[in-house]
């Protein structure tokens, strides 16, 4: 059977509640390979909630419902504070990134609590200025990055990344709204290790399932090489997405 845009493949999820260490309770989830250890982890920084994004965001959903089965990966998602979801509402109001440190911790300490092995972000627009600004932890191995804004990033903040040598992989649809491949190749030319792929006819919202696959296999390809390229069909049981 093909994969489809609400193909939802087996998983154990369950809800999650993290804290964090300015007191709030935020809501989430993680989903794990159905029977098996994760090889890695994505820890999914979602969209600015102020303009709906959250952690039911198209491709930050299909990667939950598809990559735990294809590629061994857990992935965990959660609303950052004061975001609303069908999952629930984070407590707590939005922070302009700033408060939100506190919430890309408290993920953070939650894959370290549950032993989630190998954990990169996976952030998109906001989130990549999140993971940029709050994400360059010991414990993380790397950066996906969809559709960077780069707005609030500060030079400081590239150049953290910079010197901990670690991997950040850059998306950039060809026809974004805040920041296209040639203009994010100079910019993110401040990491020297940092990768910049143009995507040809992508926008800054990703839709159409022929982008989701891109997003999802060079998210594979640096995450759990092994997996690559996912494949575009499941003989087991499938769901389909409600939403």
């Amino acid at each position: 059977m093909q994969i489809r845009a609400r193909s939802v493949l087996p998983a154990d999820r369950r809800p999650v509640t993290l804290r964090s260490a300015d007191g709030l309770e935020l809501v989430g989830e993680l989903a794990l390979p159905a029977g098996t250890t994760p090889t890695a982890t994505l820890v999914c920084l979602h969209p600015l909630p102020t303009a709906d994004g959250m952690m039911d965001s198209h491709v930050l959903r299909k990667a939950s419902f598809r990559l735990p089965a294809l590629a061994d990966i857990a992935v965990l998602r959660f609303n950052t504070r004061g975001t609303t979801s069908r999952h629930g509402t984070s407590q707590g109001e939005f922070g302009e990134g700033e408060d939100e440190k506190y919430d890309v911790a408290a993920a953070l300490e939650f894959t370290e609590f549950e032993g989630l092995p190998h954990p990169w972000l996976l952030g998109w627009s906001f989130g990549t200025e999140l993971a940029l600004k709050w994400g360059c932890d010991p414990q993380v191995e790397g950066a996906i990055l969809l559709s960077p804004p780069l707005h609030r990033a500060s030079a400081s903040d590239m150049d953290t990344w910079a010197d901990s040598e670690k991997p950040v992989v850059a998306l950039v649809p060809e026809f974004d709204d805040y920041l296209r491949p040639d203009e994010a190749r100079e910019r993110f030319g401040r990491i020297p290790q940092a990768e910049v792929i143009g995507v040809d006819n992508a926008k800054h919202l990703w839709v159409g399932e022929p982008y989701v696959r891109t997003v999802l296999n060079e998210t594979v390809r640096r995450v759990a090489p092994k997996a690559y390229p996912l494949s575009t069909e499941w003989d087991g049981p499938v769901e389909n997405d409600t939403v």
